[in-house]
């Protein structure tokens, strides 16, 4: 199983960027998918979640209307689109893949985002 992230950067307040994840190693069309987030000095987080075939999506009540999570299963990628970036979005973003309580679960090795002007 592996995640990759891409798409991290730094940025001013109220930019976006696009976050990707390419997964591969398992099928990816048929698991739910999630964003998480670490600040310094912070636990990680919740950002956003899909299901495996994208119809349903949950977002962390700070992200709602700013963050959207989507998903190619023909490309075994999931998105992830921040726009209206503040500086408390400042975190390193992982990508998430939660396979069963047998094989586990799998994280990428998570791109930074910052936030600043």
């Amino acid at each position: 199983v592996q995640l990759v992230e891409s798409g991290g950067g730094l940025v001013q307040p109220g930019e976006s960027l696009r976050l990707s994840c390419a997964a591969s190693g398992f099928t990816f069309s048929s698991y739910d998918m999630s964003w998480y987030r670490q600040a310094p000095g912070k636990e990680r987080e919740l950002v956003a979640a899909i299901t495996s075939a994208g119809g349903r999506t949950n977002y962390a009540d700070s992200m709602k209307g700013r963050f959207t999570i989507s998903r190619d299963n023909a490309k075994n990628t999931v998105y992830l689109q921040m726009n209206s970036l503040k500086p408390e979005d400042t975190a390193v973003y992982y990508c998430n893949v939660d396979l069963g309580v047998v094989v586990g679960d799998y994280w990428g090795q998570g791109t930074q985002v910052t936030v600043s002007s």
